[in-house]
This record gives C-alpha cells, structure tokens and sequence, in this order.
C-alpha cells in the first residue's frame, strides 16, 4: 500500500520548512502518518492480516521515534506538528 503521487506531493508541500525539502522530521512523519492511516484502514476490512499489522507497527515505532527527536530539538515545531496531524503529545 503506497500513496498516491498527488498526495505525497500535497503532504510535501505542506509540511516542507523549504522549497526542496523531502527529508525533514516534519515530512517524513506526515508521510508516516498517512501511510499509518492507510493501513488501519486495510486491517479494519483484513483482521487476520498479521504481516501488514507487523508492517503497521514498525511504522508506529518509526513515526515515535522521529515524533521523539523532534520534542529533543524543537518544541514548538513538535507541538504545531502534533496538532496539525492529530497526535497526542
């Protein structure tokens, strides 16, 4: 399960600190989340899919760790990030 190019490039602009950026904290967790989101949806329909429910959680553990960072460097980017995404804090 992938994005859609439009989406990815809507999250990118969205959440970029620059022009050319695709590898901040803050794009790759929006990338994460969506992809998360995706995934929830596939296992709602799928219980039984172990495989893409072991996918879905490495990816939680990847979004924490970034989310984690994040808090470390920067606060206020952490909070506006959070809030824009609806993650808790």
């Amino acid at each position: 399960m992938s994005i859609k190019k439009e989406k990815k490039t809507e999250l990118i602009k969205k959440y970029a600190r620059k022009e050319s950026d695709t590898g901040s904290p803050e794009v790759q967790i929006a990338l994460l989340t969506e992809r998360i989101n995706m995934l929830l949806k596939h296992l709602k329909d799928n219980r039984k899919d172990h495989h893409s429910r072991r996918g879905l959680l490495m990816l939680v553990g990847h979004r924490k760790r970034l989310m984690n960072y994040l808090n470390r460097k920067n606060l206020k980017r952490y909070s506006s990030l959070a809030s824009s995404l609806g993650l808790k804090k």
